[in-house]
């Protein structure tokens, strides 16, 4: 069975990746086109591996064309095999400036760089994982949100909705506002409170704000995103992911895949005005 842990797809990903499987080198290492072929049949990726189509290919371009095959016809397995793949050269050394399979420190840099872009660390001894927002914040912590916002645009439902803070993603982007308006929030402070707090920090409506005449069409729509994100938040199981998914038992997954877009939808929002769009 293949691991649910998934990391970012793009192009930029596609491409740092493939060079840390750069073939054309005077030496020979690991890992081997069987690796990658046992890899990408646990992923369910062989339609897109071209040497499994009877090409010719280096271990570099079949990667890249079996990425860029996952990008466009199954983007979550496609993220599982970027996870397995830097956690495979890991094991084999790849990281390791002294082992025979060392990867380089340029293909290391340029990972590390897209990764980060994506709301991921790379660390120097090949260990792929979330930011932990609790170490971030100001402008800092905003970027790695909005890169939580990208991943739940589509879908992904490991996008990390307990964000390394035991907050699900709009309660991550709800302090955050709260946190950069007022100076500071209650960690007592329930889900639809710390919302309502961004809610009033940000101008915006919620549905204890009686309309007003002449408001426009906008304020309606800020009153029902408010009521839509406590009900997703709603549906969470609150032990979290550390006891399963993250979603209480009834909730089936074509529901928990609603949940975290709309999670990404109304956070891009809070986000947006924090930034001075209107």
């Amino acid at each position: 069975m293949a691991n649910n842990k998934s990391a970012p797809l793009n192009d930029a990903v596609i491409v740092a990746l493939s060079q840390l499987v750069d073939d054309a080198q005077p030496e020979r290492r690991d890992p081997s086109h069987y690796d990658l072929e046992s890899l990408i049949s646990r992923h369910g990726l062989t339609a897109g591996d071209p040497k499994s189509q009877g090409q010719t290919v280096g271990k570099a371009k079949r990667v890249r064309a079996t990425l860029s095959w996952a990008y466009g016809n199954s983007e979550e397995s496609g993220g599982q095999f970027v996870y397995g793949l830097v956690s495979l050269i890991q094991g084999l050394g790849g990281f390791r400036e002294s082992s025979s399979n060392f990867v380089g420190e340029e293909a290391i840099l340029n990972c590390v760089a897209v990764f980060y872009a994506e709301g991921f660390e790379l660390s120097s001894d090949g260990h792929l994982r979330p930011k932990v927002l609790d170490t971030l914040a100001g402008v800092a912590l905003t970027e790695a949100l909005k890169s939580y916002v990208r991943r739940t645009a589509k879908g992904t439902e490991d996008a990390e909705l307990l964000t390394g803070t035991g907050k699900d993603l709009l309660e991550a982007i709800a302090a955050h506002v709260v946190q950069q308006k007022f100076g500071g929030y209650s960690t007592q402070s329930n889900f639809p409170t710390l919302l309502g707090q961004a809610y009033a920090a940000l101008g915006l409506a919620t549905p204890q704000d009686q309309p007003q005449p002449g408001e426009g069409p906008e304020k309606r729509v800020e009153r029902a995103m408010f009521e839509l994100a406590c009900s997703v938040n709603a549906l969470r199981n609150k032990q979290g992911t550390g006891h399963g998914r993250p979603w209480l038992p009834t909730v089936s997954d074509s529901q928990a895949r609603m949940a975290v877009e709309t999670m990404g939808v109304i956070g891009e929002r809070l986000l947006a005005v924090l930034g001075g769009a209107r």
